[in-house]
């Protein structure tokens, strides 16, 4: 949600461009069969009740703790996976793309893995991101920043919302937790300004039929900002699966639902 993304996979990179001249990710992601999802554990504790409020998940950041790849069940990135998804909004049905790429760069000293996702209209790119991830020893998933473009007829792409660990006051927040516990607040980004994202997990008990599948007992997390706080979405994770919709519930009508998976 930094700046005015309608994506967490969403982002920016280039002049007004079209499918034909966009690069790193594929235009044509074959369908692949829903997988399930079993219920995770109890949880415990009660739900959020507002959009504001200090962090109570607080891990340590450490270079020296990470490791080199992202295995965490709900948010899973294996290099060479595509992942497609319908996003519609008010006035518009777009497509979101998203690319796990094979490459990594070092953030605030931690390999990070890249993924490059873009939002289009018909066969018009709106918004291009590359965003970096690492996860650490313990099993959670940290966003390491973003690269992020959003093009409009006759103006220069808009960078707002664009930073990275470690620059310019910049620091890494978490994606997915290790171990989500109801009512836990952590943030996800910050970078005063201009990426202030904040979350907090809902439940484990959500449900949503997607194109890719049917789903229940769906990780449910509430994301905020105190940057825009009239805007309010939830996301739906599938264990082994990972996000499967997200639904703006403040400030828009957005929702996107997971269409396709292709795998490395």
């Amino acid at each position: 949600m930094a700046h005015t993304r309608r994506y967490r996979w969403i982002g920016l990179a280039a002049g007004l461009v079209t499918l034909a001249g966009a690069s790193a990710c594929s235009s044509d992601f074959g369908a692949t069969t829903a997988q399930s999802t079993t219920a995770p554990p109890a949880a415990t504790g009660t739900p959020a009740q507002t959009t504001s409020g200090t962090p109570t998940f607080k891990p340590t950041f450490d270079p020296a703790n990470f490791v080199t790849s992202i295995d965490n069940p709900y948010l899973t990135l294996t290099p060479g996976t595509t992942y497609t998804y319908a996003n519609k909004t008010a006035d518009a049905a777009e497509t979101v793309h998203v690319e796990v790429t094979h490459k990594t760069e070092s953030i605030a000293g931690v390999p990070s893995v890249v993924v490059h996702d873009y939002l289009t209209n018909g066969q018009t790119v709106v918004e291009d991101t590359i965003d970096w991830y690492a996860q650490d020893k313990q099993g959670n998933v940290w966003y390491m920043g973003e690269a992020t473009k959003e093009f409009s007829p006759g103006n220069a792409p808009n960078t707002g919302g664009s930073w990275q660990a470690g620059v310019n006051g910049a620091e890494a927040g978490i994606a997915m937790p290790a171990d989500s516990k109801v009512g836990e607040v952590y943030r996800q980004e910050y970078y005063k300004g201009e990426a202030e994202d904040t979350a907090s997990t809902v439940g484990f008990s959500g449900v949503a039929n997607v194109p890719y599948g049917s789903y229940k007992n769906l990780l449910e997390i509430k994301e905020w900002t105190p940057l825009e706080p009239s805007v309010e979405e939830h996301k739906y994770y599938a264990r082994g699966v990972g996000l499967v919709r997200s639904v703006a519930t403040k400030g828009g009508t957005e929702q996107q639902d997971l269409v396709t998976i292709t795998l490395a």
